[in-house]
């Protein structure tokens, strides 16, 4: 289960098991900046989706994959028409051969996430609990 709760102003924590991130949003929106905003989160997602496909699968396969940097550009123009487009860069290192980078590259599009964003139809019921203030 993750929650979500106010800290102060807009920023939010945000409990994942053991885990706590923060969510906020920029200033000149109203917030002061103190962590990502939800959008980050959800391009961020993919990024170590894609980081932690590729490195299980090279371990998995013996490949020479030494380490890996993911980048992901948003292009949030067209949101409200319904288009939100994500450009995902992968640093490569190791002694990997073409072929090898080309599986990887390859693989890439088969993590989780990247399946959920873009091939799932995703359902959310939102609900008011039954605690009242």
């Amino acid at each position: 289960m993750i929650r979500v709760s106010t800290a102060k102003g807009l920023l939010h924590h945000i409990d994942i098991g053991p885990h706590r991130l923060d969510s906020d949003v920029p200033a000149e929106l109203g917030g002061d900046g103190a962590g990502p905003e939800p959008h980050d989160l959800f391009d961020a997602a993919l990024g170590a989706c894609k980081a932690l496909t590729l490195m299980l699968y090279a371990r998995q396969r013996g490949l020479p994959l030494e380490g890996l940097d993911v980048k992901v550009e948003r292009d949030d123009s067209e949101e409200r028409q319904g288009r939100y487009r994500l450009a995902v860069e992968l640093e490569l290192r190791g002694a990997l051969d073409e072929s090898q980078r080309q599986q990887l590259l390859r693989i890439a599009d088969k993590c989780p996430v990247h399946k959920l964003m873009t091939g799932a139809e995703i359902q959310v019921d939102t609900r008011l609990s039954g605690a009242r203030p």
